[in-house]
């Protein structure tokens, strides 16, 4: 089973998914780093620092690198919708998002894009639009630990082919930043 962990950049995904790296239980896919690395890109795009993925490449790649091993491959990316049937979106208030990015020293023009993208639930709407099974979880507030048990929850539910409660939890749409438009 592969389970995307997916939202916009600085909601959480990394550091809840560098947890699940000590359980060997799950296979984690680091995707941004795997692109970089391994130069899955078509272009570098200076103007936004950024390079371009070649997602048939990357999907290629992603699936040599699957080891029916792990009963679960996890794949940390705000492309990981791109991979994955199955997601969980983690969003966070575009307050909190702000500190976040810009302590990562973004540019003023990546923060207003990142955050113009939660408030209005782009990679949500993808997610949905793509993937057979969305969820979506709110870490506004949370601890990483608190995220973790979240979606371990969710995952021992599609494990156990149980999640028509957890559809109705971490319903896609349950989080609405929309007051918070520029």
């Amino acid at each position: 089973m592969i389970i995307g962990i997916t939202g916009t950049p600085g909601t959480g995904k990394t550091a809840v998914t560098k947890l699940f790296e000590k359980d060997p239980f799950y296979q984690v896919i680091h995707l941004n780093e795997l692109i970089q690395k391994e130069k899955l890109y078509s272009e570098v795009d200076t103007e936004r620092d950024c390079v371009v993925a070649d997602m048939e490449l990357t999907y290629k790649r992603v699936m040599e690198l699957q080891d029916e091993f792990y009963p679960v491959t996890i794949i940390d990316s705000h492309l990981s919708h791109h991979i994955s049937d199955i997601v969980i979106v983690l969003r966070t208030s575009p307050a909190i998002l702000k500190t976040r990015l810009e302590k990562r020293k973004y540019s003023v023009d990546k923060v207003r894009e990142n955050l113009e993208a939660e408030a209005l639930d782009i990679i949500l709407a993808e997610a949905v639009d793509w993937c057979e099974k969305v969820f979506e979880l709110d870490t506004t507030g949370r601890t990483v630990e608190g995220t973790l048990k979240d979606i371990e929850r969710i995952i021992k539910g599609l494990k156990n082919s149980d999640t028509a409660e957890l559809e109705k939890e971490y319903r896609p749409g349950s989080v609405d930043w929309s007051d918070y438009l520029f």
